[in-house]
């Protein structure tokens, strides 16, 4: 079981400055997909909105309530999805979800800035805020795909 003090460890200063730092923040007009996931358990909060082009990403935005730990993911994930496919948003995903929940790797580049969030293994209370960026995206994009 994870103390108090692990707690403290886990938001670490790299965490805490892309928490602060989140790109693409906000609503966009006109999006071609929507999604909001929500974390039952916490109660975090990810909207996002997209556009797309030829099945990539070409604008972004997304509305982050969530702890430290899912608005690092969100950042991560802002500063990369302009011109990401849904496979490679997906992939992503997945491999975060493997990296927490299985032991697995980091996920590989450009979304390798996610092992920042390694020592949150073990708090497996937060796993589905850190993943709700990345859902999120991953089903706007789906939602998308089916209205274009």
């Amino acid at each position: 079981m994870a103390s108090d003090l692990d707690l403290v460890k886990l938001y670490s200063g790299r965490i805490l400055a892309l928490a602060a730092d989140i790109p693409h923040l906000g609503r966009l007009d006109k999006p071609c997909g929507t999604m909001r996931k929500r974390s039952p358990l916490c109660g975090s909060t990810v909207t996002v909105d997209l556009r797309t082009e030829n099945g990539r990403i070409v604008d972004f935005a997304q509305d982050v309530k969530a702890c430290a730990l899912g608005q690092a993911a969100a950042a991560v994930l802002g500063a990369n999805v302009i011109g990401r496919t849904r496979d490679e948003i997906e992939h992503a995903r997945d491999q975060l979800s493997a990296m927490l929940r299985e032991n697995g790797p980091v996920p590989d580049a450009p979304f390798d800035d996610l092992e920042v969030l390694l020592p949150a293994r073990e708090f497996t209370n937060r796993h589905a805020s850190i993943l709700l960026s990345f859902q999120a995206t991953a089903e706007a994009m789906a939602e998308a795909e089916k209205a274009a």
